[in-house]
């Protein structure tokens, strides 16, 4: 698979198939995904893979806030990868000031692009994932004892795919460039 294969057939999987993806299958996704660029080279991304059922439950069905969409995604997903960025450390210079005026912001640019990067690897693996961004973060890092000084980002559901989606409309080029 070369690049834009994986860019253009990468789907958004919420239905999986029961069978775990194994450690060393992740252990290789996350090893593609510390090549994402960051800012600096600060390599601020953590994952922290979780299959228990009832972690995933009391998450789905008291941290979501509300969006019942995730439920079921979470509950019936076989791992889920909570994404993590070490705080601190993205847009901040050693003695604590901002390099622009951006600030801190880095730290959810730098996890994002390691996320989208962690969800390619994993397509080229045969994983699917799902990004899910509505949850109370606190309340999930206290639930899975994240260290503190990391931030919780993203949760990413993880298995083998149970549905084939079709791609969603996309705009046009016209509609997304202009040359200045």
């Amino acid at each position: 698979m070369n690049t834009l294969e994986a860019i253009n057939g990468r789907r958004s999987i919420r239905k999986f198939k029961p069978q775990k993806v194994d450690r060393e299958t992740i252990e290789k996704i996350v090893a593609a995904a510390a090549y994402a660029p960051s800012w600096k080279n600060t390599q601020v991304t953590r994952y922290h893979v979780f299959d228990d059922p009832e972690i995933k439950s009391t998450i789905a069905e008291k941290y979501t806030l509300g969006f019942a969409y995730n439920t079921g995604t979470l509950i019936n997903a076989p791992q889920v990868v909570a994404i993590t960025a070490v705080k601190g450390r993205s847009g901040v210079e050693r003695d604590g000031s901002f390099t622009t005026s951006k600030g801190d912001s880095w730290l959810m640019f730098d996890a994002g692009i390691a996320t989208q990067t962690f969800c390619l690897a994993a397509y080229e693996y045969g994983v699917g994932s799902v990004i899910m961004g509505i949850f109370d973060a606190e309340k999930v890092a206290e639930l899975l004892h994240i260290p503190e000084n990391e931030a919780v980002i993203a949760l990413v559901p993880i298995g083998y795919p149970d549905e084939a989606p079709a791609a969603p409309k996309r705009k046009s080029v016209d509609d997304l460039l202009s040359f200045c």
